[in-house]
């Protein structure tokens, strides 16, 4: 789908011409990275920011707090999210293997989620400055390979609140 659609095309379908659409989008990879960006940070209700270009205010709000009980109830409206979420990066992923200008586009946005991690660490005054990015990656990498794999894996939980409890408790673990 990615390669059969042209500028034609969308120009066409959004009521413009060719010219007024390179205007703002010079190639489709400049028109993919504001798609999924855009579609992103609405499902992650991640707002601009300028130290990361994109920050989600509950999730640096949830880490300075850092109770376990407000680690859980994020990582449960996360999930809750996930079939909204999941098929975005997933695009992201598939359309970087056709043009590299996008590999780094999901990676990126990872970056400011560890980012917001270890902003609410510093916040909170908890682990050593060289340890809280770290932690932050080793949470998302957690909580990505979750979110992209519950549904077609066998994990033995057979419940998705099973499955919660514990990614829970690892994030209490790493960032706490």
């Amino acid at each position: 789908m990615y390669a059969a659609t042209t500028v034609d095309d969308i120009a066409t379908a959004a009521g413009t011409t060719r010219v007024t659409f390179n205007a703002y989008f010079p190639s489709r990879s400049e028109l993919i990275k504001a798609l999924i960006d855009e579609q992103l940070n609405e499902a992650l209700q991640r707002v601009g920011s300028p130290e990361h270009g994109s920050t989600a205010p509950d999730l640096v709000a949830t880490v300075v707090d850092g109770t376990p009980e407000a680690i859980t109830a994020w990582l449960r409206r996360t999930a809750d999210s996930w079939p909204a979420i999941r098929p975005i990066i997933r695009a992201g992923r598939a359309a970087a293997v056709v043009d590299p200008e996008l590999t780094d586009l999901v990676e990126r946005w990872m970056g400011e989620a560890i980012s917001d991690i270890e902003d609410g660490l510093t916040t909170a005054g908890r682990l050593k400055p060289h340890q809280r990015p770290f932690r932050g990656v080793l949470a998302m990498a957690q909580l990505d390979f979750v979110a992209q794999n519950w549904d077609r894996a066998d994990w033995k939980l057979t419940r998705r609140d099973q499955m919660l409890d514990e990614l829970s408790a690892s994030w209490v673990q790493l960032l706490t």
